[in-house]
This record gives structure tokens, sequence and C-alpha cells, in this order.
């Protein structure tokens, strides 16, 4: 009997010890929410160019500027999403959003989300875009494996599939539409219902 009650103790001391080190407050359901984003800001994307006149984007055209406009709006819809749900898990758990195992985690997700962005900001003034898809799943997928660390180790695992398609866009640019879908649309919806009835449901 004192030695379950000692193996309890410690379970609990160890549980203890991962909430304080790790923000456990993310909320599957938005991970859901932000591949169905994709799907359907991809879907409105690809209606444009195929209905265009040329059937293929250029930099400087009118509907380049609606598919990046596009991109702009499913990633604020995913943050803004992101934040309302978490927070409410939050306050349903009784935690803190914002302590230090959650700045842990967000600038260890930003660190290379910017530096990926920035670089592909670089590339598209320089008029290079046919690695865009690749380096958005390569940088992602590094951001996710970085910030792992700091919440769900689930994480790193959508992470490393997001870096493989990634560089399995860059081998093959043709494919990096459908493979960006795949990575940010049905992956997200995957992990993210993983991730909702393993954790939220709890």
């Amino acid at each position: 009997m004192e030695s379950k009650n000692y193996l309890k103790d410690i379970s609990e001391i160890k549980n203890l010890m991962n909430k304080s080190s790790r923000f456990i407050s993310l909320s599957g359901l938005s991970g859901i929410l932000a591949g169905i984003y994709a799907i359907i800001g991809a879907a409105t994307a690809y209606f444009l160019v195929k209905n265009s006149d040329r059937g293929y984007l250029i930099l400087d055209g009118y509907i380049f500027k609606l598919c990046m406009l596009i991109l702009a709006l499913v990633a604020i819809l995913s943050i803004v999403t992101g934040i309302i749900l978490t927070t409410k898990k939050a306050k349903k758990q009784g935690a803190k959003i914002w302590d230090t195992s959650s700045k842990r985690l967000v600038s260890n997700f930003l660190i290379p989300l910017i530096t990926g962005g920035t670089y592909i900001l670089i590339l598209l003034y320089q008029g290079k875009y046919g690695q865009t898809a690749a380096l958005m799943l390569i940088f992602y997928g590094l951001a996710l494996v970085n910030a792992s660390k700091y919440s769900f180790g689930d994480i790193k695992y959508l992470g490393i599939i997001d870096i493989i398609l990634g560089l399995v866009a860059a081998t093959f640019p043709g494919y990096g539409f459908w493979l960006w879908v795949i990575g940010f649309g049905i992956m997200h919806i995957i992990y993210g219902a993983l991730m909702h009835f393993k954790y939220d449901r709890v």
C-alpha cells in the first residue's frame, strides 16, 4: 500500500512539473478550424487562378494580390480563433493564459516563423515564388517542432510531417499547392481532432 502511494505521489509531482513548464491549454478545436480555413482559402485561390485570363499567377497581377489577401485572412482567422478557444480552455482549467510557459511557447514558435516569413517576402520581392509553398511548410514545421518543448509533445510530429511535405514540395514544385493544402489543411484537421479527443475532453 505504501509503495502504491509513493508511486502515486511521484506521478502527481511529475504532472505538476509538466504543468509548470509546459503550456497545456492549446485547443485542438482551433487546429481543426485552422485546417478548414486553409482548405476554404486554398479552394478560393484555386478558383480565382483557374478562372483568370492567364490561368496562372504573376507577381504583379491582381489575382496574385487577391491570393495574398486570402492567405493573410486565413492566418488572421486562425490566430484569432486559436486565441479565443485557448483562452476559453485556460479559464476552464483555471490556468493563466499568459505565464512563463506560454511566453516561452510563443517566442520559440515565432522565431522560426518570422524568419521564414521574412525570407519568403525577400524571395517574392526578387520575383522568385516557385518555392513559396515549400518554404512555408518547412519553416512552419520548424516552428512547431521548436515550440513543442513548451506544450504538447504531439505537435512535434505535425511539425515533422510539415517539414517532410515542404522538402517534397521543394523537390517537386509543381505539386507545391496540393502539398500546402495537405500540410496546412488536412493535417491540421487530423491533428486538431486527435488533440481534441485526447486532451480537450478529459
